[in-house]
């Protein structure tokens, strides 16, 4: 359930559903070539080195990889909690006025307050999250989506036609050259994170058994969230009318008014907003709790962030994200190609997978991934592209310089991805390495 709630909300649901008929194709192949590879190779990796990425790139490659890898999946939330939260944001708006959805102070006092709710809320410990976390996938996601189908298909039952054509000559998006390639491979990141809780994997009971199973089933809950409710948006809203970060309520909006029953459109809207905040949450203590493990054992934090609250949460690096998050609420719809640098994490956790593999075949292993050295240049070629897509100008940038763009993308990638960890790398000194294994010291 972390691992739905960190993938799978419904606030992507939008973006695809103009596509109609054509978005269950924009799910599937980067399921094939992306979401499956990344699963299989992480689940043999968290059953094999326990602690999450920078273990297993640690191991396979080297530190300061496994340092850069971790902090690259630790940097991509900056971009990542901004646009979950915008989404939070104008699904709430339902609750008091629709028109609240396109108001840019509005969104931007969500983003910030909401942000530092899930901080608070982070701060009282992982058992608590986790609970938060799961309830909250399930009341917020996993409910409302099963619900929204259910009125789509009954609507259609009716006799009503839907607003985007259900053919089979619309099953493939229409091609448009090189913009078609940049919409396929820009949906690789719908599943961007179905590792990112592989930093608990320890704490299950049986690891090796337990997570390879946990993160099938929930990869085949996230497809069923994904294609379903996008499907139940475009045969209501036409692909013109749909809202990126309000098109779920749309679709509810018109649905139960379309039943009579729209009294319960404020009831669904706090419930999908509880399901997108179940995933921060389980977002906030991933990454965080990676980049202190390894900041203490490896000594590439300064004693200052290493510290942590009674509940032996991370507060401090939890406080210093929300900061930059804070600065960054009004400008985040400017700068999401920067994330791309999360791409870098994945290609060096395929490398790690390939040389533990070869160089290690006899470390305990509790589940071995079928052809992982196919799954592994498959996801490494997939993550590749889509890191090379990241610096083509999309549409929305109208008439900008691509050189120039691609400048100011390369800029960012290395401002945010790649120089923070090997300046951490190179400044870190012997003494902020912990000693002894002990518990990390508290504010």
């Amino acid at each position: 359930m972390l691992t739905v709630g960190s993938v799978g909300y419904l606030g992507s649901a939008p973006a695809l559903a103009v596509f109609g008929l054509a978005s269950v194709f924009l799910y599937v192949l980067p399921a094939l070539v992306f979401l499956l590879p990344v699963s299989l190779v992480a689940a043999e990796l968290a059953s094999g080195w326990p602690g999450g990425v920078y273990n297993w790139v640690e191991a396979g490659v080297s530190p300061p990889m496994g340092l850069l890898a971790v902090w690259c999946e630790f940097a991509q939330t900056i971009f990542y909690y901004p646009a979950l939260l915008a989404y939070v944001a104008g699904t709430l708006a339902y609750v008091i006025d629709p028109a609240l959805a396109g108001n840019g102070v509005y969104n931007a006092v969500v983003i910030i307050v909401l942000f530092w709710g899930g901080v608070l809320v982070s701060s009282r410990g992982t058992t608590l999250v986790a609970e938060l976390s799961s309830s909250g996938t399930l009341i917020g996601t996993l409910i409302p989506g099963a619900i929204l189908v259910g009125l789509g298909v009954t609507y259609l039952a009716q006799g009503n036609h839907s607003a985007a054509p259900m053919t089979t000559s619309h099953l493939l998006p229409a091609w448009t050259g090189l913009g078609s390639i940049v919409l396929i491979v820009n949906s690789f990141f719908t599943y961007a994170g179905v590792e990112v809780n592989a930093v608990h994997v320890d704490e299950l009971r049986n690891p090796g058994r337990d997570y390879p199973k946990s993160i099938f089933l929930a990869t085949a809950l996230v497809l069923a969230v994904f294609i379903f409710p996008t499907l139940a948006i475009s045969w209501v809203i036409p692909a013109h009318q749909i809202s990126f970060t309000a098109g779920v309520m749309q679709a509810f909006d018109s649905l139960l008014a379309h039943f009579h029953i729209g009294f319960a459109v404020p009831l669904v809207a706090v419930a999908l907003a509880l399901g997108a905040l179940a995933g921060l949450l389980s977002w906030l203590d991933g990454p965080s709790e990676g980049l202190l493990r390894i900041g203490r054992e490896q000594g590439f934090l300064p004693p200052y962030f290493q510290r942590v609250n009674g509940k032996g949460i991370e507060v401090r690096i939890l406080a210093t994200q929300g900061t930059v998050i804070t600065l960054i609420a009004l400008l985040y719809a400017f700068i999401p190609s920067v994330s791309h640098a999360y791409l870098i994490m994945y290609v060096l956790m395929f490398i790690a997978a390939m040389r533990l593999r070869r160089a290690q075949p006899d470390h305990p292993r509790g589940y071995r991934a079928p052809a992982l050295g196919l799954l592994c240049v498959l996801g490494a070629l997939s993550s590749v592209a889509a890191l090379v897509i990241g610096f083509i100008p999309p549409a929305q940038f109208g008439q900008s310089n691509p050189l120039i763009y691609a400048a100011l993308i390369f800029a960012g990638i290395l401002a945010i991805g790649i120089a923070p960890p090997l300046l951490l790398d190179r400044l870190r000194k012997p003494e902020w390495k912990a000693t002894g294994g002990g518990p990390a010291p508290q504010s």
